[in-house]
Protein backbone atom coordinates (compact mmCIF):
# COMPACT_ATOMS: atom_id res chain seq x y z
CA UNK A 1 0.00 0.00 0.00
CA UNK A 2 1.16 3.54 -0.75
CA UNK A 3 0.88 6.22 1.92
CA UNK A 4 1.21 9.98 1.88
CA UNK A 5 2.57 10.36 5.43
CA UNK A 6 4.21 6.98 6.09
CA UNK A 7 7.09 4.94 4.74
CA UNK A 8 6.84 1.16 5.15
CA UNK A 9 9.42 -1.58 4.69
CA UNK A 10 8.88 -5.31 5.22
CA UNK A 11 11.93 -7.49 5.84
CA UNK A 12 12.39 -10.73 7.81
CA UNK A 13 8.67 -10.61 8.72
CA UNK A 14 9.30 -7.23 10.41
CA UNK A 15 7.28 -4.25 9.17
CA UNK A 16 9.10 -0.98 9.82
CA UNK A 17 6.73 2.01 9.75
CA UNK A 18 8.28 5.47 9.58
CA UNK A 19 6.22 8.59 10.22
CA UNK A 20 7.36 10.60 7.23
CA UNK A 21 6.78 14.35 7.49
CA UNK A 22 10.32 15.27 8.57
CA UNK A 23 10.01 18.90 7.46
CA UNK A 24 7.08 19.21 9.92
CA UNK A 25 8.75 17.11 12.66
CA UNK A 26 6.29 14.37 11.66
CA UNK A 27 3.39 16.41 13.02
CA UNK A 28 0.17 14.41 13.19
CA UNK A 29 -2.69 15.03 10.77
CA UNK A 30 -6.05 13.44 10.05
CA UNK A 31 -4.48 11.90 6.95
CA UNK A 32 -1.71 10.35 9.05
CA UNK A 33 -4.30 9.03 11.50
CA UNK A 34 -6.34 7.39 8.75
CA UNK A 35 -3.23 5.91 7.16
CA UNK A 36 -2.00 4.48 10.48
CA UNK A 37 -5.40 2.92 11.15
CA UNK A 38 -5.47 1.34 7.69
CA UNK A 39 -1.90 0.10 8.11
CA UNK A 40 -2.44 -1.55 11.50
CA UNK A 41 -5.72 -3.12 10.39
CA UNK A 42 -4.01 -4.56 7.32
CA UNK A 43 -0.85 -5.70 9.14
CA UNK A 44 -2.96 -7.43 11.78
CA UNK A 45 -4.28 -9.86 9.15
CA UNK A 46 -1.15 -10.08 6.98
CA UNK A 47 0.68 -13.31 7.82
CA UNK A 48 3.86 -11.96 6.23
CA UNK A 49 4.04 -9.49 9.14
CA UNK A 50 5.03 -10.92 12.52
CA UNK A 51 6.29 -7.80 14.30
CA UNK A 52 6.00 -4.05 13.73
CA UNK A 53 8.44 -1.22 14.48
CA UNK A 54 7.24 2.41 14.47
CA UNK A 55 9.74 5.28 14.29
CA UNK A 56 10.02 8.78 12.86
CA UNK A 57 11.92 10.28 9.93
CA UNK A 58 14.51 12.95 10.68
CA UNK A 59 15.07 14.38 14.14
CA UNK A 60 11.60 13.88 15.65
CA UNK A 61 9.30 10.97 16.33
CA UNK A 62 6.14 13.09 16.23
CA UNK A 63 5.82 16.69 17.41
CA UNK A 64 2.10 16.36 18.14
CA UNK A 65 -0.87 17.58 16.15
CA UNK A 66 -0.13 19.82 13.17
CA UNK A 67 -1.59 23.09 14.43
CA UNK A 68 -1.02 24.88 11.12
CA UNK A 69 -3.90 23.26 9.22
CA UNK A 70 -7.03 25.29 8.45
CA UNK A 71 -10.33 24.88 10.26
CA UNK A 72 -10.56 22.73 13.38
CA UNK A 73 -6.97 21.50 13.68
CA UNK A 74 -8.16 18.24 15.27
CA UNK A 75 -10.40 17.48 12.29
CA UNK A 76 -13.62 17.76 14.28
CA UNK A 77 -17.02 18.99 13.04
CA UNK A 78 -17.94 21.99 15.22
CA UNK A 79 -21.52 22.00 13.93
CA UNK A 80 -22.30 18.87 15.93
CA UNK A 81 -23.47 18.67 19.56
CA UNK A 82 -22.50 15.12 20.57
CA UNK A 83 -23.62 13.46 23.79
CA UNK A 84 -22.35 10.47 25.73
CA UNK A 85 -25.43 8.61 24.48
CA UNK A 86 -24.22 9.26 20.92
CA UNK A 87 -20.87 7.73 21.82
CA UNK A 88 -22.62 4.62 23.14
CA UNK A 89 -25.21 4.22 20.40
CA UNK A 90 -23.66 5.84 17.30
CA UNK A 91 -19.95 5.17 17.76
CA UNK A 92 -19.53 3.72 14.24
CA UNK A 93 -21.87 6.21 12.56
CA UNK A 94 -19.68 7.91 9.90
CA UNK A 95 -20.86 11.30 11.11
CA UNK A 96 -19.54 10.53 14.59
CA UNK A 97 -16.40 8.78 13.32
CA UNK A 98 -15.36 11.69 11.11
CA UNK A 99 -16.66 14.61 13.11
CA UNK A 100 -16.50 13.70 16.80
CA UNK A 101 -14.21 10.79 17.57
CA UNK A 102 -10.66 11.63 18.57
CA UNK A 103 -8.32 10.72 15.71
CA UNK A 104 -5.48 9.78 18.05
CA UNK A 105 -7.82 7.48 19.94
CA UNK A 106 -8.83 5.70 16.76
CA UNK A 107 -5.11 5.12 16.05
CA UNK A 108 -4.48 3.83 19.58
CA UNK A 109 -7.43 1.44 19.30
CA UNK A 110 -6.11 0.10 15.99
CA UNK A 111 -2.76 -0.63 17.70
CA UNK A 112 -4.51 -2.11 20.74
CA UNK A 113 -6.58 -4.44 18.51
CA UNK A 114 -3.62 -5.47 16.33
CA UNK A 115 -2.62 -9.14 16.52
CA UNK A 116 1.07 -8.36 16.04
CA UNK A 117 3.55 -7.09 18.67
CA UNK A 118 4.49 -3.43 18.17
CA UNK A 119 7.79 -1.79 19.13
CA UNK A 120 8.13 1.98 19.33
CA UNK A 121 11.60 3.26 18.40
CA UNK A 122 11.38 6.82 19.69
CA UNK A 123 14.11 8.69 17.88
CA UNK A 124 13.40 12.29 18.94
CA UNK A 125 10.70 14.67 20.13
CA UNK A 126 7.44 12.94 21.02
CA UNK A 127 4.82 15.27 22.46
CA UNK A 128 1.03 15.34 22.55
CA UNK A 129 -0.31 12.61 20.32
CA UNK A 130 3.32 11.84 19.51
CA UNK A 131 3.64 10.30 22.97
CA UNK A 132 0.08 9.09 23.55
CA UNK A 133 0.05 7.00 20.36
CA UNK A 134 3.03 5.05 21.78
CA UNK A 135 1.20 3.88 24.87
CA UNK A 136 -0.56 0.84 23.33
CA UNK A 137 2.71 -0.35 21.81
CA UNK A 138 4.19 -3.42 23.52
CA UNK A 139 7.77 -2.18 23.95
CA UNK A 140 9.14 1.35 23.68
CA UNK A 141 12.83 2.10 23.12
CA UNK A 142 14.15 5.65 23.23
CA UNK A 143 17.11 7.42 21.74
CA UNK A 144 19.15 9.55 24.13
CA UNK A 145 17.83 12.48 22.06
CA UNK A 146 14.15 11.64 22.70
CA UNK A 147 11.94 14.12 24.54
CA UNK A 148 8.43 13.49 25.82
CA UNK A 149 5.57 15.71 26.89
CA UNK A 150 1.90 15.38 27.75
CA UNK A 151 1.46 19.06 26.88
CA UNK A 152 -2.33 19.21 26.49
CA UNK A 153 -2.86 21.59 29.41
CA UNK A 154 -0.65 24.22 27.77
CA UNK A 155 -3.03 24.56 24.83
CA UNK A 156 -6.27 24.15 26.76
CA UNK A 157 -7.19 20.62 25.72
CA UNK A 158 -7.24 17.23 27.44
CA UNK A 159 -5.30 13.95 27.15
CA UNK A 160 -6.49 11.86 24.22
CA UNK A 161 -5.60 8.70 22.25
CA UNK A 162 -6.98 6.56 25.10
CA UNK A 163 -4.04 7.78 27.20
CA UNK A 164 -6.12 8.13 30.39
CA UNK A 165 -6.58 4.33 30.18
CA UNK A 166 -3.04 3.36 29.14
CA UNK A 167 -0.76 5.82 30.93
CA UNK A 168 -1.72 5.05 34.57
CA UNK A 169 -1.35 1.33 33.79
CA UNK A 170 2.18 1.89 32.50
CA UNK A 171 3.63 4.36 35.01
CA UNK A 172 1.12 4.52 37.87
CA UNK A 173 -1.53 7.12 38.61
CA UNK A 174 0.72 9.53 40.54
CA UNK A 175 3.31 9.84 37.74
CA UNK A 176 0.59 10.06 35.10
CA UNK A 177 -1.07 12.90 37.03
CA UNK A 178 2.26 14.72 37.43
CA UNK A 179 3.12 14.56 33.74
CA UNK A 180 -0.35 15.61 32.61
CA UNK A 181 -0.84 18.40 35.15
CA UNK A 182 2.60 19.98 34.74
CA UNK A 183 2.58 19.50 30.95
CA UNK A 184 6.37 19.76 31.06
CA UNK A 185 8.80 18.27 28.57
CA UNK A 186 11.02 15.52 30.04
CA UNK A 187 13.89 13.46 28.74
CA UNK A 188 14.48 9.82 27.94
CA UNK A 189 16.10 9.08 31.29
CA UNK A 190 13.00 10.14 33.23
CA UNK A 191 10.83 8.16 30.82
CA UNK A 192 13.02 5.13 31.54
CA UNK A 193 12.94 5.58 35.31
CA UNK A 194 9.14 5.75 35.25
CA UNK A 195 8.82 2.66 33.06
CA UNK A 196 7.50 4.44 29.98
CA UNK A 197 10.40 3.13 27.90
CA UNK A 198 12.35 -0.11 28.25
CA UNK A 199 15.80 1.18 27.27
CA UNK A 200 17.60 4.40 26.38
CA UNK A 201 20.14 4.01 23.59
CA UNK A 202 22.58 6.10 21.57
CA UNK A 203 20.84 7.37 18.44
CA UNK A 204 22.91 5.21 16.12
CA UNK A 205 21.96 2.05 18.03
CA UNK A 206 18.20 2.61 18.31
CA UNK A 207 17.01 0.86 15.17
CA UNK A 208 19.56 -1.94 15.50
CA UNK A 209 18.19 -2.74 18.96
CA UNK A 210 14.59 -2.38 17.77
CA UNK A 211 15.19 -4.86 14.94
CA UNK A 212 16.96 -7.25 17.32
CA UNK A 213 13.89 -7.28 19.57
CA UNK A 214 11.50 -7.50 16.64
CA UNK A 215 13.43 -10.43 15.19
CA UNK A 216 13.03 -12.30 18.48
CA UNK A 217 9.29 -11.61 18.57
CA UNK A 218 8.90 -12.63 14.92
CA UNK A 219 10.22 -16.10 15.78
CA UNK A 220 7.39 -16.76 18.23
CA UNK A 221 4.09 -18.52 17.48
CA UNK A 222 1.87 -15.98 15.69
CA UNK A 223 -1.33 -17.14 17.35
CA UNK A 224 0.14 -17.41 20.84
CA UNK A 225 1.60 -13.90 20.51
CA UNK A 226 -1.76 -12.53 19.35
CA UNK A 227 -3.66 -14.22 22.18
CA UNK A 228 -1.11 -13.29 24.87
CA UNK A 229 -1.17 -9.64 23.75
CA UNK A 230 -4.94 -9.39 24.10
CA UNK A 231 -5.03 -11.48 27.29
CA UNK A 232 -2.62 -9.14 29.06
CA UNK A 233 -4.65 -6.05 28.27
CA UNK A 234 -8.15 -7.43 28.59
CA UNK A 235 -7.77 -9.96 31.41
CA UNK A 236 -6.04 -7.45 33.65
CA UNK A 237 -9.22 -5.33 33.54
CA UNK A 238 -11.42 -8.15 34.91
CA UNK A 239 -12.71 -7.73 38.46
CA UNK A 240 -11.83 -11.32 39.48
CA UNK A 241 -9.00 -13.71 38.45
CA UNK A 242 -11.57 -16.42 37.74
CA UNK A 243 -12.54 -14.53 34.56
CA UNK A 244 -8.90 -14.56 33.45
CA UNK A 245 -8.77 -18.29 34.23
CA UNK A 246 -11.67 -18.95 31.86
CA UNK A 247 -9.96 -17.20 28.97
CA UNK A 248 -6.53 -18.66 29.75
CA UNK A 249 -7.99 -22.17 29.84
CA UNK A 250 -9.36 -21.84 26.32
CA UNK A 251 -6.20 -20.16 25.03
CA UNK A 252 -4.00 -22.82 26.62
CA UNK A 253 -6.17 -25.62 25.22
CA UNK A 254 -5.96 -24.39 21.63
CA UNK A 255 -2.30 -23.40 21.85
CA UNK A 256 -1.38 -26.82 23.22
CA UNK A 257 -2.90 -28.70 20.29
CA UNK A 258 -1.34 -26.42 17.65
CA UNK A 259 2.01 -24.64 17.95
CA UNK A 260 2.41 -25.91 21.50
CA UNK A 261 3.15 -29.41 20.23
CA UNK A 262 5.86 -28.12 17.93
CA UNK A 263 7.29 -25.93 20.69
CA UNK A 264 7.56 -28.82 23.13
CA UNK A 265 9.09 -31.08 20.46
CA UNK A 266 11.64 -28.42 19.53
CA UNK A 267 12.57 -27.91 23.18
CA UNK A 268 13.15 -31.62 23.80
CA UNK A 269 15.03 -32.03 20.52
CA UNK A 270 17.16 -28.92 21.19
CA UNK A 271 16.27 -27.15 17.95
CA UNK A 272 14.47 -24.02 16.84
CA UNK A 273 10.68 -24.48 16.54
CA UNK A 274 8.98 -24.16 13.16
CA UNK A 275 5.63 -22.67 14.11
CA UNK A 276 2.96 -22.95 11.43
CA UNK A 277 -0.04 -21.12 12.89
CA UNK A 278 -1.34 -17.94 11.24
CA UNK A 279 -2.66 -14.88 13.00
CA UNK A 280 -5.22 -14.55 10.21
CA UNK A 281 -6.72 -17.91 11.28
CA UNK A 282 -7.18 -17.71 15.03
CA UNK A 283 -8.90 -20.39 17.17
CA UNK A 284 -12.69 -20.21 17.07
CA UNK A 285 -13.05 -18.71 20.56
CA UNK A 286 -11.06 -15.63 19.49
CA UNK A 287 -12.09 -12.84 19.91
CA UNK A 288 -13.61 -13.89 23.24
CA UNK A 289 -14.63 -10.31 24.06
CA UNK A 290 -16.98 -10.19 21.06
Amino acid sequence: MNYETLNCELSEHILTVTLNRPDKLNAFTVTMANELIALFNHASEDDAVRAIIVTGAGRAFCAGMDLAVSGNVFGLDESQHPTLQDMHERLEDPVIVKGVRDTGGRVSLSIFNCKKPVIGAINGAAVGVGVTMQLPMDIRLASEQAKFGFVFGKVGIVPEACSTWFLPRLVGLAKAMEWVHTAEIFGADEAHRAGLVKEVLPADQLMTRARELARTLAERSPTSMAMARQMMYRNSAFSHPLEAHKVESLAMFYASIEDGKEGVAAFTEKRQPAFKSRASAMPDFYPWWG
